[in-house]
């Protein structure tokens, strides 16, 4: 009798088993599915936007309530996205436009691969540039790419071992934010092409430096951290500009620092990089404000949650490194990424978060939020969100 019992639970097991194979199988085929048709829609959204901008102009946002179009020229620290997210969707759809409208507003945005005035030309250029180079290798690129990673560096400090975000007009402020973690993937390209050390010594000091003054014992991140020039080691200021409060976790710059950190285990395989990547998971994912639909609030602590606005780019750059992160982690925690990146996209591609064809100016997300203290750029499509949303799309195919 035991051995009767002991055979049909073994058999009940088989059979939930093949039955929950199944139910992957065919949830991996939905997902597919929904990933390239939505690759698809944005091709043609992105078809629409360029026809919406003047030959020099980079689009930036789209304000609903007044039905306008934001653009810049091309020392904007966004103006990498546009070409970025067209050389993705002509590597996804094969759409030929895409790619010539891509190479013809690179010609604009080529000079900026001088400006030693931004902290942003991992943005800039190696989003846009960047993902030329991979898709059709060619020395003019590669050129680019390593006087872009010049320009960067001249904002490094040796004594203070970090890249300067912003300038100021007090001689004894180095500002530094969150987000220059996302501009070291250039540098370390630009070692790994030309075999100077240089460009990744940088990196690797400032992602250090990084960890040790911008992370709270949560880890949760400050958005600025104002080093003093005058006494090297020294933090003069710790604070938030673009969230609600100094001590409160901006979803965006929380975003910043998971993909960062990912990238940085992935040039370097040093686990203290991704230990910090698996922690700043734990905060985001164990947080008490983390919404069910994974669509992050512009700030885990502002005011007014449940009613606080969305915002749309932070979970699509959550999304993206979550996709990634998996590759590296352990079997569990991987599980946990790739899951909770699956119902983001899934939540995103919904006509609640998702523009219509034809509408928008031609971005495909609705409701990300650029600096809401400052009252610019709330409850707007937004060129990075839209990126980054196309990049973890891709990602999803190529993982299922």
């Amino acid at each position: 009798m035991k051995q009767i019992w002991l055979l049909v639970l073994i058999l009940n097991i088989s059979i939930a088993g093949i039955v929950n194979a199944q139910q992957k199988v065919i949830k991996d085929a939905d997902l597919l599915k929904m990933a390239k048709k939505e690759l698809v829609s944005a091709a043609k959204q992105y078809n629409f936007l360029k026809t919406q901008i003047n030959p020099d102009q980079f689009p930036k946002a789209y304000f609903p309530e007044n039905d306008s179009l934001s653009t810049s020229n091309s020392s904007w620290w966004c103006s990498g996205f546009y070409p970025g997210s067209l050389l993705y969707l002509y590597e996804q759809t094969k759409d030929a436009s895409l790619k010539k409208e891509a190479v013809r507003i690179l010609k604009v945005l080529e000079k900026e691969q001088f400006n030693k005035n931004t902290h942003d030309l991992g943005f800039m250029m190696f989003c846009s540039f960047g993902n030329l180079n991979r898709l059709e290798p060619k020395e003019e690129y590669k050129q680019v790419l390593l006087n872009s990673a010049k320009s960067l560096c001249t904002r490094f400090d040796p004594k203070l071992g970090v890249i300067k975000s912003w300038d100021s007009k007090k001689p004894a402020d180095f500002l530094v934010i969150i987000d220059n973690m996302m501009n070291l993937e250039l540098l370390f390209w630009a070692t790994k092409v030309t075999g100077d050390s240089s460009y990744y010594h940088i990196a690797v000091k400032h992602a250090d430096n990084t960890i040790k003054n911008h992370y709270r014992p949560d880890y949760s991140s400050y958005h600025v951290v104002n080093y003093s020039k005058d006494m090297p080691g020294e933090v003069q200021r710790r604070h938030t500009a673009q969230g609600y409060a100094d001590e409160s976790a901006w979803a965006r710059g929380q975003a910043w620092g998971l993909y960062g950190f990912t990238l940085m285990y992935r040039a370097t395989k040093d686990e203290k990089y991704l230990n910090q990547a698996n922690k700043i998971s734990d905060f985001i994912l164990n947080h008490p404000n983390f919404p069910q639909d994974k669509i992050a609030y512009w700030d885990f602590n502002a005011p007014n949650i449940p009613d606080a606005k969305r915002d749309v780019s932070a979970a699509a750059i959550m999304a993206s490194a979550w996709l990634e992160l998996a590759d590296y982690t352990n079997p569990e925690d991987a599980k946990k990424y790739l899951n909770n990146a699956k119902e983001i996209l899934v939540t995103l591609s919904t006509d609640k978060y998702k523009a219509k064809p034809g509408t928008y100016g031609g971005f495909i997300l609705k409701h990300s939020v650029g600096h809401l203290p400052a009252h610019s750029e709330v409850d707007v499509a937004i060129s990075y969100a839209d990126y980054y949303y196309i990049e973890a799309l891709s990602r999803l195919v190529s993982k299922i």
